[in-house]
């Protein structure tokens, strides 16, 4: 039986143009952005540099960008927050059969970007028993010492929760730990659909 609902954020409510930062980053870096750069990446979103730092780093191996740029090309992927999603997540919360955790892989930049042009973000975050941001816990996907940590922190079991996201190395880390896994394909399937499907069972 199901007591727990772990939702992912991008791509799960939040709207994402997953390739639009890789796109513009890329450019600036002959076509393939090398591998200290991507390390750099998953070091921020767990925390591990600050922000100023990280835009540093940048800025000090590309000479065409200054912060602004930097930031805005950052940040590029990030799209609205549909309203019928938050309101079948309200609805979810006002039902309370469940405890309603948030785990994401995200950043203070991104962060900071939600909470300026999604005005329904803080009704978005209240839906959540628990709000668990990776760069917030020193934790990111798909690393299982995160979905350690969810269940530690909440004392709660792995088959008694349903982890939805839309990245499949995630789910398969979830699936290895015991979860019950829905992989939300966002070109396909709608949050809003998690009652209609036969192989979720709630």
């Amino acid at each position: 039986m199901i007591k727990n609902l772990l939702f992912d954020f991008g791509g799960v409510f939040l709207e994402l143009d997953k390739q639009a930062t890789h796109n513009h980053l890329k450019n600036y870096f002959s076509e393939s952005i090398p591998t200290d750069i991507q390390n750099l990446h998953h070091k921020y979103e767990k925390g591990e540099i600050n922000t100023d730092n990280f835009i540093h780093e940048h800025l000090k191996r590309v000479q065409e960008l200054n912060k602004q740029k930097f930031i805005q090309i950052w940040n590029a992927m990030l799209g609205p927050l549909p309203i019928h999603r938050l309101e079948f997540l309200e609805a979810l919360k006002r039902s309370g059969k469940y405890q309603i955790l948030l785990l994401s892989n995200t950043n203070e930049l991104h962060i900071d970007w939600v909470k300026e042009n999604v005005p329904s973000f803080n009704r978005f975050q209240s839906c959540f028993d628990k709000f668990y941001l990776s760069y917030e816990i020193g934790f990111r996907k798909p690393n299982a010492d995160i979905f350690e940590f969810v269940l530690k922190e909440n004392k709660i079991k792995a088959d008694e929760t349903l982890f939805v996201d839309d990245t499949i190395d995630h789910i398969k880390t979830a699936k290895k730990l015991g979860f019950k896994t829905w992989h939300l394909n966002e070109k396909q399937q709608d949050i809003t659909e998690l009652f209609d499907l036969n192989n979720v069972v709630l």
